[in-house]
């Protein structure tokens, strides 16, 4: 395998507030904590570790002891549970959906550049330990974003009519996709070490949570990636300050509201949030529903519930079962920090946007903001392919093209007739100066009918410039067509592959020698995007 690079600015697939982000645009600095570098990681631990309470510590060590309890951990993971007790120890944390299968690519992409972020930090400073950390979010209830994965372009998808917090999901009822999909992976040496991993995971789990941990754990457990399930009544206690304060003063809605107005502001006035706040930012877990807290002018309820709390009751509430108590998108982030002694968030660009409304509600908890780190993105091309891309005679950057104008592209150039009509536009705009100053020099009155006709002319060039393009193209249809299913096979329905297919439709073919290739390649500080042939 080898790796070439672009930058992600360069690429045309990320939103203009993240690329404004990435360029450390003035009116967006407000809203972080810095642009992510090792001086300013450095500067980020020292101010976590004196903010980051010892009982806090300690209730995340046992928290984790408890999780990894029956799971063989292996040195590495070992190394780092224990570590995780020393005030010199900082996470760098990336969080997920509990996705069947991993989801999308850019699951693993996120993984290993948290990964790689630790040894770089460790190896830049060693007074002190860096720590990988996956959140599971497990309490996330819309199972539709879960229940699918692609692999070799076939969409294998879960059908389960379960409506609460994912991470309780039985996985009983995964067996028949699991046997189609396993059947589909053939019986190559990394193909079987898959299935058995899927064995380990889900067919021997109880629910969708245990499942995911195994899996993930199975994968990276060599890398000393700890796997954390927020979901716990323990770290929950250390949250219930919080709750409380959002219960009782809604302080989540006034805070991003407030940032929100002010990036639209001083940012962007068309700026669109990626998340917009609630009233109550929490929902209330039951035995197989989550249930989104609306507050009235009586108390509390829910949908489905008939009676309301009063304000007390559910403070009771809490009080006795934190656990029950489970923040939104927009709280995650800050329980997240609550319990963690974490440095910096890596994720998507969609992740990074709405990290970005929530600076202010931070400090109004005084709790350190962490510094954001847009995950390192890959595109990988097998051999036939990559030797498709340099018969086509095509860069890098060409490949990021959308697909018409990459066809119009390259058409022009294996065409052997000019097809581009610059020289006749050039000739026609030296006709049309010539006709002005003629009319300069006889009635002005005539200047409007010189430019409309100016107009006309010009549209009529381009007009045969298209239909010349059009032409070439059903002339060249065999090529055109090669070029077509190239792309779509690079770029599956006009997207990154990162957002479509499976880790496993390349790790039958390169095993664990493709994380390492990744963890060698990657440089989650870069702002590059990957190119990966191999």
């Amino acid at each position: 395998m080898k790796a070439n690079h672009i930058p992600f600015l360069e690429t045309g697939f990320f939103s203009p507030l993240v690329c404004d982000y990435l360029k450390d645009e003035d009116q967006l600095r407000p809203y972080h904590s810095g642009v992510p570098s090792f001086d300013s990681l450095f500067k980020q631990a020292q101010v976590k570790e004196k903010n980051f309470p010892a009982s806090v510590r300690k209730s995340l060590c046992v928290a984790l002891g408890e999780q990894y309890k029956g799971l063989e951990m292996g040195p590495a993971v070992t190394k780092n549970l224990e570590l995780l007790a020393d005030t010199k120890t900082l996470t760098v944390t990336t969080g997920h959906q509990l996705c069947l299968m991993t989801g999308p690519l850019y699951f693993i992409y996120k993984i290993i550049s948290t990964l790689k972020l630790c040894r770089q930090l460790k190896d830049k400073f060693p007074e002190y330990n860096f720590v990988p950390i996956y959140w599971m979010a497990s309490e996330d209830h819309d199972f539709e974003e879960i229940s699918a994965f692609v692999f070799k372009g076939k969409k294998f998808k879960w059908n389960n009519g379960y409506g609460g917090a994912v991470g309780k999901i039985p996985t009983s009822g995964l067996k028949p996709l699991l046997s189609l999909f396993t059947q589909e992976l053939g019986d190559q040496v990394n193909a079987e070490a898959l299935k058995k991993i899927i064995s380990d995971s889900y067919e021997k789990a109880t629910d969708l949570s245990e499942a995911t941990r195994i899996f993930v754990h199975s994968l990276f457990k060599v890398y000393g990636l700890l796997i954390l399930d927020g979901d716990h009544t323990a770290l929950k206690k250390h949250f219930t300050p919080y709750v409380k304060e959002e219960l009782e003063h809604q302080a989540c809605e006034k805070n991003v509201s407030e940032q929100i107005k002010e990036l639209k502001k001083t940012y962007n006035p068309q700026y669109k949030p990626q998340v917009n706040p609630r009233d109550v930012n929490l929902f209330l877990l039951e035995e197989g529903k989550r249930h989104r807290l609306m507050k009235g002018e009586n108390g509390f309820t829910w949908e489905g519930n008939d009676s309301v709390l009063s304000g007390e009751k559910i403070s009771k509430w809490l009080a006795v079962s934190p656990e029950k108590f489970s923040p939104n998108v927009l709280m995650r982030p800050l329980y997240q920090e609550v319990i963690l002694p974490n440095i910096a968030y890596i994720g998507g660009g969609g992740e990074i946007a709405y990290w970005l409304e929530l600076k202010s509600y931070f400090e109004y908890h005084n709790i350190p903001f962490p510094l954001l780190i847009l995950r390192n993105s890959a595109l990988l091309i097998n051999p036939k392919n990559a030797r498709k891309v340099e018969q086509l005679d095509l860069t890098l950057k060409d490949l990021f093209l959308n697909r018409n104008s990459l066809i119009n592209k390259k058409v022009r150039q294996i065409s052997n007739i000019d097809l581009d009509l610059t020289p006749f536009k050039k000739i026609l705009a030296t006709q049309f100066d010539a006709l002005g100053a003629l009319v300069d020099q006889t009635d002005r009155s005539f200047e409007g009918a010189v430019k409309a006709q100016k107009v006309k002319q010009f549209k009529g060039i381009e007009h045969l410039e298209k239909r010349l393009l059009k032409a070439q193209k059903v002339k060249l249809k065999d090529q055109v067509e090669r070029l077509v299913i190239l792309h779509e096979q690079i770029f599956p329905g006009g997207n990154l592959q990162e957002r479509v297919d499976n880790f496993s439709d390349y790790y039958i073919d390169h095993g664990s020698d493709l994380f390492d290739f990744l963890m060698e390649t990657f440089q989650p500080l870069s702002k590059e995007f990957s190119i990966i042939e191999g």
